[in-house]
């Protein structure tokens, strides 16, 4: 199949890349032209383990291309994918002007010679988008153009994207459309992943009410991990005997900072809004929004109730990205912290695996903080330790050396990667969450 895809982010240029590797004929459109020439010489602005060597294998066969043209995208392919940002507006709405924009390009760009067209919402938007591409279309079309439109929601984890695309749990296909949805099933035929047709509004729904119901798992457990600190439980059995539950799993119940990223907050918003909008209020978000609120705060008190102020202590802060195996800091939980830590007069040492660059642009930290790429150099002298990303290398770490380093032996642990006994035996005032 010919596809283009509008929109080189995060979605867009994993998707496209993963359909190339698959055998299709792939052409990514994005405004940017640095962008678009970083791309062309094989070169990823974003990390994400496995997407560069895939990039720079498809550009080479010919079956992945770049440009920023919009018109010569909608030529190319047959089937069109809009990945262009949703961003959240501050009444938790979603912004579609990105995705109202792409269309009408779309739109001017077709012409009857062209043939049938499949437009398809990438971008995770509102139940009723498709309905409003759809009008955005015809009204910006030329008379006789032939078009369908589609709902095709992205399930990617960071850190994890390439095999979520390659290997899908599901694959979910919506449109009122047949013949949209025979272009749409010829496309994952190289896919073995059940795939699921429905109408486009259930499709939209799809993708929200997933993501909202993972970050109830996780607000559910660090509910529960309040409870078990307050009676001396283990969240950690607890989880586990909970997760031993077919019915339930044990996936999304581990105990920590709570959620963050550039998808969670965000739908979880935007669910909360589409839900009142329609005249349904969604109260259990509202809630699960609360607790994740609060479980940064409760953590923070914790820090704060051992060092009694933070002027004038230095932190050593081991995370900066929202979650392991990716840079993104967007809605990090770890920046948060840090930025609380720095408002009260704290001097940080941070350092991330892959975070420290996208920090620094992020340019949100402001304040005495300094960044390592050595996890030992960050503790010498430090006051105390906090883990804020579940980096698997920050498990690995040599406790003794923790002591040896820091000033005062304080370790908080706010994603429970550490052995509490592990963590005594080394002589370290060991505090991380439920246990």
């Amino acid at each position: 199949m010919k596809i283009t895809i509008i929109g080189t982010g995060y979605v867009g240029l994993t998707s496209g890349t993963c359909f190339a590797e698959v055998g299709h004929e792939v052409t990514c459109v994005d405004n940017n032209p640095e962008k678009v020439a970083t791309l062309l010489a094989g070169q990823v602005p974003i990390y994400e383990p496995g997407l560069e060597e895939l990039v720079k294998q498809n550009v080479a066969a010919g079956r992945l291309k770049f440009t920023t043209s919009t018109e010569e995208g909608v030529k190319n392919g047959e089937v069109i994918f809009i990945a262009v940002p949703t961003p959240p507006q501050p009444d938790g709405s979603v912004d579609l002007s990105f995705i109202e924009k792409v269309a009408r390009e779309i739109a001017q760009c077709l012409t009857p010679e062209l043939g049938y067209r499949v437009i398809v919402d990438k971008s995770t938007v509102p139940v009723k988008t498709g309905d409003k591409v759809e009008q955005t279309v015809r009204r910006y079309a030329p008379a006789g153009v032939e078009f369908g439109v589609v709902s095709n929601p992205e399930f990617l984890r960071e850190g994890c994207a390439v095999d979520d695309l390659l290997h899908p749990d599901r694959v979910v296909i919506g449109s009122n459309d047949d013949r949209a949805l025979a272009f749409m099933q010829k496309i994952y035929e190289p896919f073995v992943a059940p795939v699921l047709v429905t109408d486009i509004n259930s499709a939209e729904l799809i993708k929200h009410a997933a993501n909202s119901f993972l970050a109830l798992k996780i607000s559910y457990i660090n509910a529960v991990a309040n409870i078990c600190e307050a009676s001396g439980a283990d969240v950690e059995k607890v989880a586990e005997g909970i997760g031993m539950d077919k019915r339930i799993g044990r996936s999304f119940l581990n105990a920590g900072l709570g959620y963050g990223g550039s998808c969670f907050p965000k739908d979880i918003k935007a669910f909360i809004h589409i839900s009142e909008s329609l005249g349904q209020p969604f109260g259990l978000l509202k809630e699960v929004e609360k607790i994740n609120y609060d479980q940064l705060d409760r953590f923070l008190n914790k820090i704060r109730e051992k060092l009694w102020v933070f002027r004038e202590k230095k932190i050593a802060l081991w995370g900066l990205a929202f979650k392991q195996n990716t840079d993104d800091v967007r809605e990090s939980v770890a920046i948060k912290l840090a930025q609380k830590m720095l408002g009260e007069g704290a001097s940080i040492r941070a350092t991330d695996p892959e975070a420290i660059e996208t920090a620094k642009k992020f340019g949100e930290l402001k304040g005495d903080i300094t960044y390592h790429t050595d996890l030992y150099e960050t503790l010498d002298g430090a006051d105390a330790l906090v883990i804020a990303t579940e980096w698997p290398a920050f498990a690995k770490i040599d406790l003794t050396e923790i002591k040896k380093r820091m000033r005062t032996p304080l370790v908080f642990d706010g994603r429970n990667l550490l052995d509490p006994k592990d963590a005594k035996a080394a002589e370290l005032e060991y505090i991380s969450i439920g246990r």
